[in-house]
């Protein structure tokens, strides 16, 4: 008897030359894609550390002093003295001999704070009132929204808006002057607490002022807020400084932290309203904020003397 033949396999069958081909191709094209896959998701991962190192070290930002929605009762961080305060007259009882930096949302309220944002930005809507219907005001219901326009008429063209409270040309209500002193003189004492000297023997010095920073374009290199700087150098009557803030960090505006630039360890505060820093004015503490990317930034900057020829009182009623 003839061997029987075995059918020969149609070409393109699974047992076929083609199907044993596309199968083993199959397989190496699953096994590449598989590769692929996994090379990308790695290089995405790198990708992203990298990055992340980079803006961190960009930023010089490696520890956060006080996080948004954390509430402090107190944190305060002693560092050594500079120099700047040899070339000034010494103060028995005032001038810096305890340097350092301090934050506490316990000393002004979130209330105060936006009753003190409300009272600034409609008075100086007050000031532009010709530009403004009152009705619109009162159906709005909203008098932040609608009265930060007027601010912007009067401010700069870019960057930073600041408005000196001591200004003779803001017209400033009886209960916000209230509010103000009553808002001084605790952050007063509360950093006269804090560094162990006398609040008798400091003094309100100027500038004293309200700042509103957003994402506008700065125009001139005075706009240009984010700059690290020192404010016993900028402002020589300085000997102390305190921000109170008066909108939230990543709710109201995105950037805008403020960062201690301290060698190889950075200190950053989110502001959040009612939140107070206060820190010694010379280059032990040299800072700055970040730019700010969206939103409205809204802070009161209130600065300390020892000198009293350097003084100045609480704003009065114009």
């Amino acid at each position: 008897m003839a061997p029987q033949r075995r059918a020969a396999p149609a070409w393109g069958s699974a047992g076929g030359p083609c199907g044993g081909a596309k199968r083993s191709r199959g397989q190496q094209e699953s096994r590449w894609r598989w590769l692929r896959t996994l090379f990308l998701l790695a290089s995405a991962t790198i990708g992203a550390l990298v990055s992340w190192r980079y803006l961190g070290a960009e930023d010089g930002v490696t520890e956060v002093l006080a996080h948004r929605r954390e509430n402090l009762q107190d944190r305060f961080i002693e560092i050594p003295c500079s120099e700047d305060y040899n070339s000034h007259k010494k103060f028995e009882g005032c001038t810096p001999r305890k340097c350092g930096r301090g934050v506490t949302d316990a000393v002004i309220t979130r209330e105060e704070a936006e009753r003190i944002l409300e009272a600034v930005l409609f008075h100086r809507v007050c000031l532009y009132g010709a530009l403004w219907d009152t009705s619109v005001v009162e159906k709005k219901g909203k008098p932040i929204k609608i009265a930060e326009r007027g601010l912007s008429l009067g401010g700069s063209d870019g960057g930073a808006s600041i408005l000196d409270l001591h200004s003779g040309a803001l017209s400033l209500g009886k209960h916000f002057v209230n509010l103000y002193r009553d808002v001084r003189q605790r952050i007063q004492q509360r950093i006269a607490q804090a560094f162990g000297i006398n609040s008798s023997a400091m003094y309100l010095t100027k500038p004293t002022f309200f700042s509103r920073i957003n994402n506008t374009e700065a125009k001139t290199t005075h706009d240009e807020y984010w700059h690290p700087h020192v404010d016993k150098v900028t402002y020589g009557s300085f000997d102390y400084t305190s921000l109170l803030y008066l909108s939230d960090y990543s709710e109201d505006f995105g950037g805008g932290r403020f960062v201690f630039m301290d060698a190889g360890s950075n200190k950053t505060i989110e502001p959040q309203a009612g939140r107070v820093s206060f820190f010694t004015s010379g280059s032990e503490n040299l800072h700055r904020v970040e730019k700010v990317h969206w939103g409205t930034r809204y802070a009161i900057t209130i600065s300390f003397t020892c000198n009293p020829d350097h003084g100045i009182g609480d704003p009065v009623l114009t």
